[in-house]
């Protein structure tokens, strides 16, 4: 946390203390339970959706910009009138990472399945799992259930946390909720089904796009935070091109390689079978009690993201001082 001085700018103060803030709103009560603003967000996409909806990706780019772009539009006036007011920009900032950011709920629902495969009830931890990640829970085992969490820990710690903090260090409260919406949209409609497979095509990129960098500053993280920083950046340059998604792939080789555990291999989405390249070959099964340890490490990467970020916003407004 930035101290008194000039080397601190007014807006880097903002937002240092309004993400400490929304981020400790997270921590003590996880996401919004009732109106909370991304399904509100998602109810509207899905209205746009239904209005433009053609197999065309001319079409999908449109529903992508008129989403995205409605979202910034309305963050960046938010910020605008609450410029005004230091209290009210902090304020601000810190409901905007409450609403974007899903550390908690993702550790708790993760921590949950491994209570119930912890106790053998499998069937209580299949009903959970479509919680958490979109695989067909029916055809996985107990272990194949915990590979599936760990997976999914980790690439939502770069998709729910990281990567929302990265952009709201980069533009304030319209990077905080336009990194949520593009994410949003690509989990509605950036998948591979013939219905979005052209409509999809902008989200699913502009996702990609967006969430490259928090990607690898997770990957880096996980390999500081974790218990084997050689074993995380072996398996980081080693495996993560191997996986098909640019983003996905650093950080579940780095977090394979942090926990020493094996990730990837063959998966079940809604009936699809894939059969992903094994991440951290060196590394054994995953078990149930490496879902504890994964949800740790990303409670450190989160603690970490946060001053990578106020640092990174120090270090910027210095040079920029600098070349004035």
């Amino acid at each position: 946390m930035p101290g008194r001085g000039r080397s601190v700018s007014p807006a880097t103060g903002v937002f240092a203390y309004g993400a400490a803030l929304g981020l400790a709103a997270d921590l003590l009560v996880g996401d919004p339970r009732c109106g909370h603003p991304v399904a509100a967000f998602g109810r509207a996409a899905a209205r746009v959706e239904r209005a433009l909806w053609h197999d065309h990706r001319g079409w999908g780019a449109l529903h992508t910009a008129v989403c995205a772009g409605a979202t910034v539009t309305a963050g960046a006036l938010a910020a605008r009138t609450a410029r005004g007011s230091r209290a009210g920009s902090v304020a601000l900032t810190a409901a905007a990472v409450w609403a974007v950011v899903g550390g908690t709920t993702l550790g708790r629902e993760a921590r949950a399945i491994g209570g119930a495969l912890a106790a053998g009830d499998l069937e209580v931890a299949r009903e959970r799992l479509p919680h958490l990640c979109g695989r067909d829970p029916h055809s996985l085992d107990g272990p194949a259930m915990a590979r599936a969490v760990v997976e999914s820990v980790a690439e939502n710690t770069s998709d729910a946390v990281v990567g929302a903090l990265f952009w709201g260090a980069v533009a304030g409260v319209p990077g905080l909720v336009g990194f949520r919406a593009v994410n949003t949209l690509d989990a509605m409609v950036g998948h591979k089904s013939p219905r979005y497979r052209r409509y999809g095509w902008a989200s699913a990129r502009l996702d990609d796009l967006a969430g490259w960098p928090g990607a690898r500053l997770t990957a880096a993280l996980a390999a500081v935070a974790g218990g084997n920083p050689r074993g995380a950046v072996r398996a980081w340059r080693a495996d993560a091109a191997k996986h098909p998604s640019p983003n996905a792939g650093p950080v579940e080789a780095s977090f394979a390689g942090a926990l020493g555990v094996r990730l990837g291999g063959t998966l079940s989405y809604a009936g699809r079978v894939e059969h992903r390249p094994v991440l951290n070959g060196e590394g054994r099964p995953v078990e149930v009690a490496d879902i504890d340890r994964a949800v740790r490490l990303s409670r450190r990467i989160t603690g970490l993201t946060l001053a990578a970020c106020v640092g990174g916003r120090m270090i910027a407004s210095a040079l920029k001082r600098r070349n004035a």
